[in-house]
């Protein structure tokens, strides 16, 4: 996994996550997610996965340049995806972990564009709003560093980052 410090010239499948950790997700672990995909590789079916049991109220919300997108099992099918293709999607995700003495964990990814045996660069947006009267941020990983850029105020995190691998984060949390 390597992080690249511009983008390809050419678009690059851009993947947006905006997680929205609520007073009530400190006891559940549920949060809310609304996910947009642009530039989605052209492929005559693919499907975008969620584990088993982490994913309730998965819904397909609008989608453009796919002839057909639904909702199966833990998972997001499509059917004749073309050049230019995006897809919006909303789901409640159980990403939030209690890790005990008042600290919790929000872990994201991993994010991979990969074909057959390598990767293929790829964007990740991840904004995440929280609570600021209820967390504290304490630690986000990886760190920022040319190609991850990360931008924190209290109640809010953009993450950006272009990369080649397998990204997965975690932000750490501790409860005030």
């Amino acid at each position: 996994m390597h992080f690249l410090e511009t983008l390809p010239a050419k678009p690059v499948h851009h993947h947006q996550n905006h997680i929205r950790i609520e007073t009530d997700s400190l006891a559940s672990g549920w949060v809310g997610l609304s996910q947009c995909h642009d530039h989605l590789d052209a492929v005559p079916s693919t499907q975008i996965t969620f584990r088993e049991g982490f994913v309730r109220d998965l819904r397909v919300d609008a989608f453009t340049h796919i002839k057909d997108a639904w909702i199966e099992g833990a998972s997001v099918q499509l059917r004749h995806v073309e050049p230019g293709a995006r897809l919006c999607l909303s789901a409640q995700i159980r990403a939030l972990r209690n890790t005990g003495n008042g600290y919790f964990n929000l872990i994201n990814g991993p994010y991979m564009r990969k074909f057959l045996d390598g990767y293929y660069p790829m964007r990740v947006t991840l904004a995440i709003d929280y609570p600021a009267q209820s967390l504290t941020l304490i630690d986000i990983s990886p760190p920022a560093q040319a190609g991850l850029d990360i931008v924190e105020q209290p109640g809010t995190i953009r993450v950006e980052a272009v990369f080649e691998g397998e990204l997965q984060t975690m932000i750490q949390f501790e409860r005030n």
